[in-house]
């Protein structure tokens, strides 16, 4: 009687463990980009390559007027496979009339040569469908290479309260070297 109830109890267990196993071995693997991850924020630690970048970005936007923080809160933009698995620090650009934007990815790379492949993967990703609908019609996106870092940033003319928020792109555009995203009709 014990080894039915043991036989019982086990046959749908074993059964459950093999579907499970099976999950996902079949399924058709994506180079797609999830945007649901964390971004680095206060406290993690950057290299040096992210850190002068970082340092780049703060004396060009505060030579504009603009100040730059490290982002409160997670933010990931749509990224290309290549951004999605690099090592990233998150920035903000202080707008007083619009908290909710102004975010700056930095990517580290191992070498300039990679950064510079990373960064025309991006441009092309977002000339693409999938990354077109990620982000609003009107949106304007920046992608700079500095060194072994990509630079990126994006915004919407129609999501934004602040009139200071159009000329970040400018100070942006004068750092590095520019990673032209083709536009779409």
């Amino acid at each position: 009687m014990a080894a039915r109830l043991i036989t019982a109890r086990l046959i749908p267990m074993v059964l459950l463990g093999f579907a499970l196993a099976g999950c996902g071995d079949g399924a058709p693997r994506s180079p797609a980009v999830s945007t649901a991850s964390a971004s680095v924020g206060p406290g993690s630690s950057v290299s040096a390559a992210v850190a002068q970048a970082r340092g780049e970005l703060a004396r060009a936007l505060g030579a504009a007027g603009y100040q730059l923080a490290d982002a409160q809160v997670p933010y990931r933009p749509a990224e290309s496979a290549a951004l999605a698995g690099a090592p990233r620090a998150v920035v903000q650009v202080l707008l007083a009339q619009d908290l909710d934007h102004g975010y700056v990815t930095i990517y580290e790379f191992p070498s300039a040569g990679a950064a510079a492949e990373a960064g025309r993967e991006q441009a092309a990703y977002l000339a693409t469908g999938p990354g077109r609908v990620q982000f609003a019609s009107d949106t304007r996106f920046v992608i700079r290479q500095i060194g072994t870092t990509i630079v990126f940033y994006a915004w919407s003319p129609g999501s934004t309260d602040d009139p200071r928020a159009p000329g970040i792109q400018p100070v942006l555009e004068a750092l590095g070297t520019e990673i032209p995203v083709p536009r779409q009709g």
